[in-house]
C-alpha cells in the first residue's frame, strides 16, 4: 500500500511562555489528518501570552518551525498562531431579521450575514472572528440549513473573539519576522477544544481549564461553541517558582523536582521520603522532604483554583447550570492535578489530551500540546468568518453565491 496523497497541508505555531512549539499536519486525498512533522523548543520573549522580546520570539518561531519542516520533509509558508494571552474575550451575538411568514431564501441568508457583520461592535478592541454558530427559525435553535423553511423570523448566533490589539500585532510581527504569513490568530481555548474535547462536551456544556505555563485559560462551552472565557495570570510556571524560591534552589531544579518528584495529592509517606534536588546531577545538590515539596505544590495550585472557582462562577457555571470540566495545558500533567481540581470545584474533572491522529509523536500526545494540535484542527475545518460577506456576498447574483452560503451553513453545522 503507498503513502498517503496528501492534498493540503497546514502549519501551526503556539506561542508559549514555556514553549514554542510548531507542527505541520497534512489532509489526504481520502479526507485523514496526517502529522507530517512536530517540533518544540524553550520559548524566548514571551511572558504570561504577550511578545516581550520580539527578536528573541522571531528566533524561537523560526528554530521550531525548521525543526518541524525538517521532520515533515516539506516546508510551510503560512501559518495559524495560538494566542493565550492579549485580554481574550469572547461573547454571542444574536441577530435576527423579519421573514413575514414567507420561505426563507439563499438571499435571506445572505441578508442576515451581512446584518450580522455590520452590528458587530468591537469597541476599539480587535475581532479576532466572527463565527456563525447556529441559525434559528422563529426561536428554537440548531437549524442546520434554514433555506426552505416557512418562518417569521430568522436569526443566527454569532461567536465574537475578541482581543486588546497591540498583543495581536506583536505576535504577528514576531511571525512574519521568521519569513511566514499569518493565517489566523486564534484563542487557545478554542484550538484546544477541538483537539480535547468531545462533541458531547461541547454541546452539552463544558468548562475547559487551560494551565500553560504563565496563564490559565477558561472557557465555557455550551451549544457547540464558546460562550465565555476568562485569562487568569497564573500557571504551572508560578508552581516553578515557588519551589525555587521556597528551597533556595536553581529554577531548572525546581522545574524537573515538580515534575518528577512533585504532586498534587499528599501521601501518609511523603514525610519519611527525601527527594534529590537534583536527580540527574550533583548529588552535592542536597535533597529536600517529599512532604515539604507537596505542600509548596497544593498551596500555589489551590490559589489557582480559586481564582478559577471564581472565573466559573462570574460566568454562570454553578450549581445546575454548571458541568464537567476537562483540564489540559502543560499544567494538567502534573500528577494528582485532576483529583485536586475536582476536590477543590466540586465537579467532574478529567484530563484532555489530543485526539489520536496519525503521525503524532506520543510526546506529542499530552495535555501540553492540545492547543498546538488544536490550530491544525481548526484550520482544516476551514472556518468561516462573517466579515468574510463583505461586498463579497452583496455583489454577487444568486447562482454565483450558492458555494459560499453552503459552506457557511456547514460552519453552522461543524462548528467545533
Amino acid at each position: 500500500m503507498g503513502a498517503a496523497r496528501i492534498s493540503r497541508v497546514f502549519g501551526a505555531i503556539n506561542l508559549g511562555s514555556f514553549r514554542v512549539s510548531a507542527m505541520i499536519m497534512g489532509l489526504t486525498e481520502g479526507g485523514e489528518l496526517i502529522v507530517l512533522g512536530s517540533s518544540h523548543r524553550a520559548s524566548a520573549g514571551v511572558r504570561r501570552g504577550y511578545v516581550t522580546d520580539s527578536q528573541a520570539a522571531t528566533h524561537a518561531i523560526r528554530e521550531a518551525v525548521e525543526r518541524a519542516e525538517k521532520d515533515a520533509g516539506t516546508a510551510i509558508e503560512s501559518v495559524w498562531v495560538g494566542c493565550a494571552g492579549a485580554g481574550l474575550a469572547s461573547r454571542i451575538s444574536r441577530v435576527e431579521i423579519p421573514i413575514h411568514g414567507r420561505r426563507i431564501e439563499e438571499e435571506d441568508v445572505d441578508h442576515l450575514l451581512v446584518t450580522a457583520r455590520d452590528t458587530l461592535e468591537p469597541d476599539g478592541r480587535m475581532v479576532l472572528h466572527a463565527q456563525p454558530a447556529h441559525y434559528s427559525v422563529d426561536g428554537p435553535h440548531g437549524v442546520a440549513n434554514p433555506v426552505g423553511l416557512y418562518a417569521e423570523q430568522l436569526g443566527v448566533d454569532v461567536h465574537i473573539l475578541l482581543a486588546d490589539g497591540a498583543p495581536i500585532r506583536n505576535i504577528i510581527t514576531a511571525v512574519q519576522s521568521a519569513h511566514l504569513t499569518v493565517e489566523g490568530v486564534v484563542a487557545a481555548p478554542i484550538a484546544s477544544a477541538h483537539a480535547s474535547l468531545t462533541p458531547e462536551e461541547r454541546e452539552l456544556g463544558t468548562a475547559l481549564i487551560e494551565i500553560g505555563g504563565d496563564v490559565t485559560n477558561v472557557a465555557v462551552l455550551r451549544n457547540g461553541m464558546v460562550q465565555a472565557m476568562r485569562a487568569i495570570p497564573l500557571g504551572s510556571g508560578d508552581i516553578t517558582d515557588a519551589i525555587a524560591s521556597t528551597f533556595g534552589i536553581r529554577r531548572q531544579h525546581a522545574q524537573r523536582l515538580k515534575c518528577v518528584s512533585g504532586s498534587a495529592l499528599a501521601s501518609p509517606s511523603d514525610h519519611r521520603e527525601q527527594v534529590p534536588v537534583d536527580p540527574d546531577g550533583d548529588p552535592r545538590a542536597g535533597s529536600i522532604n517529599r512532604a515539604d515539596l507537596v505542600a509548596v505544590v497544593t498551596e500555589q495550585l489551590g490559589r489557582l483554583t480559586d481564582e478559577v472557582g471564581k472565573a466559573l462562577k462570574a460566568m454562570d457555571f454553578i450549581g445546575a447550570k454548571g458541568g464537567p470540566v476537562v483540564l489540559t495545558g502543560g499544567g494538567a500533567e502534573l500528577a494528582g492535578s485532576a483529583e485536586f481540581v475536582q476536590n477543590a470545584l466540586g465537579r467532574p474533572v478529567r484530563i484532555g489530551k489530543p485526539q489520536v491522529l496519525r503521525g503524532l509523536p506520543p510526546a506529542h500526545a499530552t495535555p501540553g500540546f492540545s492547543t498546538l494540535v488544536g490550530l491544525c484542527l481548526y484550520a482544516a475545518k476551514d472556518p468561516v468568518d462573517i466579515r468574510t460577506v463583505k461586498a463579497k456576498y452583496q455583489s454577487q447574483s444568486r447562482m454565483s453565491g450558492i458555494g459560499l452560503i453552503n459552506r457557511v451553513w456547514r460552519a453552522g453545522r461543524e462548528y467545533f
